[in-house]
């Protein structure tokens, strides 16, 4: 007949007094931008094709420009104007979008219309 061997006691951290507190991880810090309630880039970008996609009733296909101003941000959003086929011949147009301090857009204007498939030459 065989014992069964002793069951085995997992060892607990050292505990300290009641007075220390748990150790936790250092929060991370907040970007200059977040702690005074401007977006960061991420989150102004979003907000710039979220916005605009309600307004036109449009999704953006993207983000081609984000900068800061002294106001909040500038994008420049690019949305699908007519659906063609083949899709290289779909009409785009580019967005330029003014967002205040807090993300919410205050303004937006088409600057462009062009296909899909045309690409910018430099100098023209």
């Amino acid at each position: 007949m065989t014992t069964p061997e002793p069951a085995r006691r997992r060892r607990r951290p050292p505990q300290g007094d009641d007075d220390e507190q748990p150790r936790t991880r250092p929060a991370r810090k907040a970007s200059a931008s977040q702690r005074h309630g401007v977006p960061s880039a991420a989150a102004a970008m979003r907000a710039a094709a979220e916005q605009l996609s309600e307004l036109l009733g449009r999704r953006p296909e993207s983000v081609s420009s984000l900068k800061p101003t002294d106001d909040g941000w500038q994008a420049v959003v690019e949305v699908v104007e007519l659906e063609r086929i083949p899709d290289t011949t779909s009409v785009m147009a580019s967005y330029r979008v003014q967002l205040d301090e807090q993300g919410e857009l205050i303004s937006y204007e088409r600057t462009r219309r062009y296909s899909r498939g045309m690409i910018d030459r430099l100098g023209g």
